[in-house]
């Protein structure tokens, strides 16, 4: 079945719907419509893409069965469209809890949430799903749970009005987000992948540290950050770059499973490098009303210092157990990045235009447009018509596959809030934890990483949002410290075993074993898994404070995830046993999670580094340094 879309006459028409898609948003942009008119064909186009691009695979069911099926949703998809234009001025001017509903709005109500469910199931699988309908049911029956979970529950015609005739269920915010941001910066990664941006960040990354000691390894963190950082998405980000990092690290030596798992924390990272960030960042500056711009501020030392802490433990690892360097036969395999370094004039352009002050969408859109001019600079670098179709292609696809799966994740929202859900959680968790802050963070962090087994991020994120920032925020949190310890862990759990996304996919990308891959880089995320109690305890993390509260919070931090790398690298000079790096890391760990400028931060800092410069001076003095095999 799944063959069918590459016949005619479905690429066709698939094409030709995703250009609308691009006009529709393109327009948008200029002349901004009432939220439900914008919202419904928004979503309408990203249903009939998602339709046409992931068929009906069972098979249980014959072929002309499941096109059939296929061609009732994308009617089913643009009927449901018809409803919302044909009934906008009602729809708009009704007043909630008082006007009436009617049957039609029903029907309809309920045809949307099916297709949102089903679309749900084909952009990111069945878990989503689960939790969604887990929901909805909730909503219904909620009465006839115990404790605190007991609520009244809400009649059909309630459920119908919170749910799809309001701007508080699936035409919420998350929806008002992919139309508002998600969609332009999926158009420029579309677009500058297309035009050998990815290539361009993982070729600069090679000569720069092909030739150091794990060079292959550093050059897929660059590489896999740079891009993730314009992508969003870590799965398509390890799809993208895994194909050229992974057999580049098992040539110098790097076993198979750990190139995988080192790339798969690698793309994952990327959702929290700015300029871009992923989609959960976009929702969190909607969530907390403010500019995007301010969130991608706020998460730049943490990301600096994860990536940092990455590199320090791919280097210290490969001195322990001797990958060797590229050497310059290979590095001169290369391109030549002098001929192409003009195409880093996109992201220049974007974030340029972000700084200045400009929206973000409109940033994303003359960034777009600078990757059809960046190529033509230089004669070498021209594409051509398939390139462009490409772009045109991948981009509302990939857009549809994002804008799905978050509006569905309107219901969540709307039951939490309407039911009073998220506040009686929060209140649950504040005296299951006593009132301890680190208790209460402690349970925050593993419900983000449980809830984000098997989710994509955004979904993660918005869950875990709804139900631990209010119980964060009751112990005295600031709000947008709340949610960057929320969204970290639920970015991290792309790569926490059992179900880790990312890392599941680059163990296909290199045929490598999952687990292994998957507990590779779960191994190598622990840099920076105690570092989002850095956000709570320390506002200048989070660039809040003045120019020396900042500066000292980054260098602190830095400085502590360094201790903390030491410890997981394994290597001081000379290869560390669990003996010397338990203590190591228990010096770095409390570091990481003490406040910045106490004492027992202080005295933590300086234990584990004098333990360190002790035994990195006894392994020169004893000559028990191993000689580095990239020399």
């Amino acid at each position: 079945m799944r063959d069918l879309i590459h016949q005619r006459p479905i690429p066709k028409i698939a094409f030709l719907v995703g250009l609308g898609m691009i006009l529709f948003q393109t327009w948008l942009l200029f002349e901004p419509q009432q939220p439900l008119l914008e919202r419904p064909v928004h979503l309408a186009f990203a249903l009939v893409l998602l339709f046409l691009y992931q068929p009906l695979t069972t098979t249980v069911l014959p072929v002309w069965t499941r096109i059939i099926f296929d061609v009732a949703l994308i009617c089913a998809s643009l009927a449901v469209l018809g409803y919302y234009l044909t009934g906008f001025e009602r729809l708009t001017t009704r007043m909630e809890n008082v006007s009436p509903i009617f049957s039609v709005d029903i029907f309809f109500g309920a045809l949307f949430v099916f297709l949102l469910l089903e679309g749900s199931r084909r952009a990111v699988g069945w878990i989503l799903v689960w939790v969604l309908l887990a929901f909805i049911a909730y909503a219904f029956w909620g009465n006839v749970l115990p404790g605190w979970l007991n609520f009244r529950g809400f009649g059909l015609e309630e459920a119908t009005e919170i749910m799809t005739m309001t701007t508080a269920g699936v035409l919420g915010i998350t929806t008002s987000t992919s139309v508002s941001f998600v969609f332009y910066f999926v158009l420029f990664g579309a677009f500058y992948a297309a035009v050998g941006g990815g290539q361009l960040f993982i070729d600069l990354a090679i000569r720069a540290a092909g030739r150091a000691t794990g060079g292959t390894a550093k050059a897929a963190i660059i590489g896999s950050s740079l891009m993730g950082s314009i992508s969003g998405s870590a799965v398509a980000n390890v799809v993208s770059t895994g194909v050229f990092t992974i057999p580049l690290m098992k040539r110098t030596g790097v076993p198979t499973h750990r190139a995988a798992g080192i790339e798969a924390i690698s793309s994952t990272g990327g959702q929290l490098m700015p300029p871009v960030m992923g989609v959960a960042a976009f929702i969190m500056a909607d969530l907390l009303g403010i500019p995007y711009t301010q969130v991608a501020l706020a998460g730049l030392i943490p990301a600096v210092a994860f990536y940092l802490a990455l590199l320090l433990v791919v280097d210290l690892s490969a001195r322990r157990d001797g990958v060797r360097a590229m050497t310059s036969e290979e590095i001169a395999l290369i391109p030549a990045i002098g001929p192409r370094l003009h195409l880093i004039l996109p992201p220049v352009v974007l974030i340029a235009l972000l700084v200045s002050g400009y929206s973000a969408a409109y940033s994303a859109v003359v960034a777009s447009v600078a990757c059809l001019v960046a190529p033509f600079l230089r004669r070498s670098t021209w594409i051509g018509t398939k390139e462009l179709k490409g772009a045109l292609r991948d981009a509302p696809r990939q857009a549809a596959e994002v804008a799905v799966p978050i509006a569905a994740i309107g219901i969540v929202i709307a039951v939490a809030v309407q039911s009073n859900l998220a506040l009686k959680f929060a209140g649950s968790l504040l005296s299951l934890s006593e009132g301890s802050i680190y208790a209460s963070l402690m349970l925050a962090m593993v419900g983000c990483i449980i809830m984000g087994m098997g989710l994509p991020t955004v979904a993660a994120y918005i869950i875990g949002a709804v139900l631990f920032v209010p119980a964060i925020r009751d112990l005295g949190v600031e709000p947008l410290a709340a949610h960057f310890f929320i969204f970290y862990y639920c970015v991290l759990s792309m790569v926490t075993p059992p179900v880790a996304l990312a890392s599941f996919a680059a163990a296909a990308v290199g045929k490598a074993s999952a687990v292994k891959t998957s507990m590779s880089a779960f191994g190598l995320s622990l840099v920076a898994f105690f570092v989002p109690f850095a956000f709570v305890f320390d506002p200048g993390v989070l660039a809040q404070g003045s120019l020396g509260q900042i500066s000292f919070s980054a260098f602190s931090l830095l400085v502590s995830t360094a201790l903390w790398a030491v410890a997981f690298g394994g290597w001081a000079g000379r290869p560390l046993g669990w003996a010397t790096r338990l203590p190591i890391g228990f010096a770095g760990l409390v570091s990481v999670i003490a406040p910045s400028g106490t004492t027992i931060w202080l005295g933590a800092l300086i234990a584990g580094w004098a333990f360190v410069m002790i035994v990195g001076t006894l392994s020169r003095r004893n000559g028990a340094g191993i000689p580095n095999p990239a020399e």
